[in-house]
């Protein structure tokens, strides 16, 4: 499979961090930023790093911008040069354009000029860290949508000495268990058959509803 290409429009914190992270996984990565010292800092960990005008539809066409498959708007703080840059990106015929937001109404009017995903890193990292802090049976989670999240978690009380196959938690919670693995030992056993017996020691990684995860988290509900 070809490697993607991806702009970064904006190199401040956020577009920095994203433009470094894609090329570490072999993407093809095109960094744009108004500031010279933004895009010689990013210069050695990219594809290509452009000083320029991100609203300038004649300039991010002359750089080829209408190649990459995805083009991320990185600058969150002035509305306009989201707006524009996200406008620009449309009439360049980009699929899949994702924006940042500060705030709800940025997020609002970024969706609306035609951005396909609008991140607010700021306010989602805050409520992570929130979580993170209220969390008493839950080690790690990524969400995979709004609904369904991947989770590692230490297993109820009540689970322990019991079979999965016993538990039946796909039917109970359409819950599936990908993985388990023990406190001390970071390897994660995928092999485990339905006769596999909970043990007091183990940390569980399973797929389920978000909302089932919290219940058990923050309600104690799972029995």
């Amino acid at each position: 499979m070809p490697a993607k290409t991806i702009g970064v429009l904006g190199l401040g914190i956020f577009g920095s961090s994203i433009a470094k992270e894609l090329s570490e996984f072999d993407c093809e990565v095109i960094a744009v930023d108004i500031d010279v010292c933004n895009v010689n800092r990013i210069e050695p960990f990219v594809t290509e790093a452009i000083q320029g005008d991100i609203t300038d539809l004649d300039f991010l066409k002359n750089i080829g911008l209408e190649n990459c498959d995805v083009v991320v708007v990185a600058t969150g703080t002035s509305l306009e040069s989201s707006v524009l840059a996200v406008m620009n990106c449309k009439k360049l015929n980009i699929d899949k354009i994702i924006a940042k937001a500060k705030n709800k109404m940025f997020m609002e009017v970024l969706t609306a000029v035609g951005a396909t995903t609008v991140v607010r890193p700021e306010k989602e990292m805050g409520e992570r860290v929130a979580k993170s802090l209220l969390r008493r049976n839950i080690t790690d989670i990524v969400d995979l949508d709004d609904q369904y999240a991947v989770i590692e978690f230490y297993p109820p009380i009540k689970w322990v000495g019991r079979s999965l196959e016993q538990l039946d938690l796909r039917k109970r919670y359409e819950m599936n268990i990908i993985g388990i693995r023990k406190k001390t030992i970071r390897k994660l056993d995928v092999s485990f058959g339905p006769d596999y017996v909970i043990q007091n020691n183990d940390i569980i990684v399973g797929i389920a509803e978000s909302e089932i995860f919290e219940q058990y988290d923050y309600l104690n509900k799972l029995k």
